[in-house]
């Protein structure tokens, strides 16, 4: 399944957020959305998931979702958002009870699911046990155990300390390699961009407008840190929004 985005725009009362994005999230591609702080990058997200519904234009669910897919968009966010009253295994197996799925059935997934985010070991495991690294892959998991056909991840790696980021993005990648799934990301670290991006997609200052898409070839299990290529590519995503960042900051500032 794709997501098509055309001519959306978006206001709160007399702000206008986005507008007039037009926009192709292909599948088995992740699109990573960067720009200014305030530009909307979040406000796209939660419109692709029907969180809010655009002002203006349309969203699009192009193609069938896979046969076993419980939940077509499914979200991870930067706060975990894990009960703290259910082990590991009981947090991915809320999302299933939602859909009746228990006993054999939901421990075949929950078990599929903490193999390929290398949780096994952690499946009695509380959140309050785990490191915020650790809680960040249990979120990852809950969501694969829905078969989404699209995920949307907002800013998932925000709250981490850089040297755990590094670990996630290799277990993102690992995992896009195994099922090619379609992503949406959203992220202010153009680090994060071009390791992890098919397509990178720049917004202007808001109105969110899109600037630029650039598409990078490079596989991503070819992609690590300090590579001189994502180097070069996340400093000329930098030059192009810099001036657009300090005016954002500014605009921010003084309301």
């Amino acid at each position: 399944m794709e997501i098509r985005l055309e001519g959306v725009s978006h206001h709160y009362a007399d702000m206008e957020v986005l507008r007039d994005i037009t926009l192709d999230i292909p599948q088995g591609k992740i699109v990573c959305i960067v720009g200014p702080s305030g530009c909307g990058k979040s406000t796209l997200l939660r419109l692709i998931g029907g969180l809010e519904q655009a002002t203006g234009g349309r969203i699009l669910q192009v193609g069938d979702a896979p046969a076993d897919c419980l939940n077509p968009l499914t979200y991870i966010f930067q706060d975990f958002a894990l009960l703290p009253w259910r082990t590991v295994a009981g947090n991915v197996s809320l999302v299933l009870e939602d859909h009746g799925i228990s006993g054999q059935q939901a421990n075949k997934i929950i078990d599929d699911v903490l193999n390929r985010t290398n949780l096994q070991s952690f499946r009695h495991a509380w959140p309050r046990q785990l490191s915020g690294g650790m809680k960040q892959r249990v979120s990852i998991a809950r969501a694969l155990a829905v078969n989404p056909a699209v995920m949307l991840m907002d800013e998932p790696l925000s709250a981490l300390d850089s040297q755990t980021r590094e670990l996630l993005m290799d277990d993102l990648i690992g995992l896009w390699t195994a099922t090619q799934f379609t992503a949406v990301y959203v992220t202010h670290n153009l680090a994060e961009a071009v390791r992890l991006g098919h397509h990178i997609v720049l917004l202007s200052r808001r109105p969110g407008r899109i600037s630029d898409i650039i598409s990078l070839d490079m596989p991503l299990n070819e992609r690590h840190f300090g590579d001189p290529v994502l180097e070069a590519q996340q400093a000329r995503l930098w030059t192009m929004m810099r001036d657009e960042a300090r005016a954002a900051d500014a605009e921010l500032l003084h309301g």
